[in-house]
C-alpha cells in the first residue's frame, strides 16, 4: 500500500526551501521599513536638512549672523516640524507662519538674532516667554542647559509640550501660564527670550534676570511701530537698555 506520509515528505521540503530564503530575504526588508517609519514619525529627511542648510546659509548667515553655536542650532533643529503640516512647505520661507489662535512662528533670522543676543552658554539656564509652537525653545534648547518655556494659550502650550517631547528635547520644560510674572521658581535666569511685544517691560522679568544676564524682548504696541531691544543686567545690578531694530510681533497676552 502507497505510503502518503513518505510521498509528501519531499514536496514539503521542496516547498520549504524557498520559503525559508524568502523568510530570511524580508527580516532585513522589514528592518528597513520600521526604520524608515520611524524616520517618518520624526518627520526629518535629507529634503529638508537640505531646506535648513539653505535657509541658515542664504538667510541668516548672509546677514551677517556669524555665531557657529547659533547657526548650528539653526542648523540642526526641524523647523517644518513646528507649523501646521499644510504649512510645511513654507516652513523654511524667509517669513513668519501662523500657528493659530492668532499666534505666528518668527522668521528665521529674527529667531537666529535674538537667540545670539542673548549670547547663551552652555551651563546657562534660560526664560522663554511665548512658548508658541516650541520652535525658539528648541533652538535655545541646543545651546543652552536649561529651558523654561511659558504659554498663556492652553492648546498651544499643551501642544507644544507633547510636540518637543515626541522630537526628544529633554532639556525643555512648558508651563502654561502668564509669561508676564515670569517663573519665579526656577530665578533667576542667565537669559530672557521673550517672543510677543509689550508696551513695556515686565518688571519681573527684569528681577528674575541673572546679574550678568541678558534678556531680548520686542517693545511697543500692537498698532505701532516695535523695536527688538537687548536688556543687560550688570553685575552690580544696574539695567542697560539697547534698541537693536524695528520689528514686528504679536502682542503680549495676559490674563
Amino acid at each position: 500500500m502507497l505510503n502518503l506520509r513518505y510521498l509528501a515528505l519531499p514536496l514539503i521540503r521542496a516547498a520549504y526551501k524557498p520559503l525559508l530564503v524568502f523568510s530570511l530575504l524580508c527580516v532585513p526588508y522589514l528592518y528597513l521599513c520600521q526604520m524608515s517609519y520611524c524616520s517618518s514619525l520624526k518627520g526629518d529627511s535629507e529634503h529638508y536638512k537640505h531646506l535648513r542648510y539653505k535657509m541658515v546659509e542664504e538667510q541668516i548667515a548672509a546677514r551677517g549672523i556669524d555665531d557657529e553655536n547659533v547657526l548650528q542650532a539653526m542648523r540642526d533643529v526641524p523647523r517644518h516640524l513646528f507649523v501646521p503640516k499644510r504649512k510645511r512647505g513654507s516652513a523654511y520661507g524667509d517669513f513668519p507662519l501662523p500657528i493659530g489662535y492668532g499666534q505666528t512662528i518668527s522668521q528665521p533670522y529674527i529667531v537666529a538674532l535674538m537667540t545670539k543676543l542673548l549670547d547663551p552658554e552652555r551651563d546657562d539656564f534660560a526664560l522663554e516667554v511665548g512658548t508658541g509652537s516650541g520652535y525658539q525653545a528648541a533652538v535655545l534648547s541646543q545651546i543652552v542647559r536649561k529651558v523654561y518655556t511659558v504659554e498663556i494659550i492652553p492648546p498651544l502650550g499643551k501642544a507644544a509640550e507633547k510636540r518637543l517631547k515626541e522630537v526628544a528635547y529633554e532639556n525643555i520644560t512648558v508651563k502654561v501660564g502668564d509669561g508676564y510674572y515670569g517663573w519665579e521658581e526656577y530665578a533667576p535666569f542667565d537669559c530672557i527670550i521673550v517672543t510677543a511685544a509689550s508696551d513695556h517691560i515686565p518688571p519681573p522679568l527684569i528681577r528674575q534676570l541673572k546679574k550678568g544676564g541678558k534678556m531680548a524682548i520686542p517693545v511697543g504696541g500692537p498698532f505701532q511701530v516695535q523695536n527688538l531691544m537687548l536688556i543687560e543686567k550688570s553685575e552690580e545690578g544696574e539695567i542697560q537698555m539697547k534698541n537693536i531694530l524695528p520689528v514686528r510681533f504679536v502682542p503680549l497676552r495676559r490674563k
